[in-house]
């Protein structure tokens, strides 16, 4: 990942270029690819379905502004994602049979509605989903005492004196090594999840 302070949505924006775009398609494309499985989309037609949604993604990037809702991008990538799974159960190509076919549209207004349960649903696994990406992406950043002790204090709840004891260190060099990880945890993740 870029050292800069710029994040991905950023980089995006400003200096686009194969890396970056695939480095997008690696975060979102597993979140996206498990909405459309979720909602049936034919396993045959779901790389079509992904690139749609990263078209209109490439496409609409420079007139969506993040400041100062937040969650705005991850609202922002649902809604595209929501009318890109909509244009797929509309499409000819779709031959889907009529029955049941109103329980594609009531999971698309419910997808619309922010306030639903489905949203909310999507908005914990966008988070979930990108925090893991980046906690993977970050621990390769540190050096295993310093990542070790922030997992055991920041993940697994671990009180900072009993990880203090079993590394071997001060307390202070525990929340040390907290702060440190979750600062690059902030700037490599900014606006990823607000």
């Amino acid at each position: 990942m870029n050292e800069t302070s710029l994040s991905l949505l950023d980089t995006l924006r400003t200096a686009p270029d194969d890396a970056v775009w695939s480095r997008m398609v690696q975060v979102y494309g597993p979140l996206i690819r498990s909405w459309l499985a979720r909602n049936n989309v034919d396993p045959t037609d779901v790389d079509d379905v992904v690139q749609d949604v990263f078209a209109v993604v490439l496409r609409r990037l420079p007139e969506f502004d993040r400041q100062p809702r937040t969650g705005a991008f991850r609202s922002w990538l649902k809604s595209i994602t929501t009318h890109c799974l909509n244009d797929y159960w509309r499409s000819p190509r779709t031959r889907r049979s009529a029955t049941g076919g109103s329980e594609w549209q009531q999971a698309l207004q419910e997808l619309a509605d922010p306030e639903s349960g489905l949203s909310k649903l999507w908005n914990v696994e966008h988070d979930r989903h990108v925090t893991e990406y980046l906690l993977r992406i970050v621990e390769g950043m540190f050096e295993p005492a310093t990542w070790t002790a922030f997992k055991r204090l920041s993940i697994e709840g671990i009180p900072a004196q009993a990880v203090a004891a079993e590394l071997g260190v001060t307390v202070n060099a525990i929340y040390i090594a907290k702060s440190r990880v979750l600062a690059k945890l902030r700037e490599i993740g900014a606006g990823l999840i607000d």
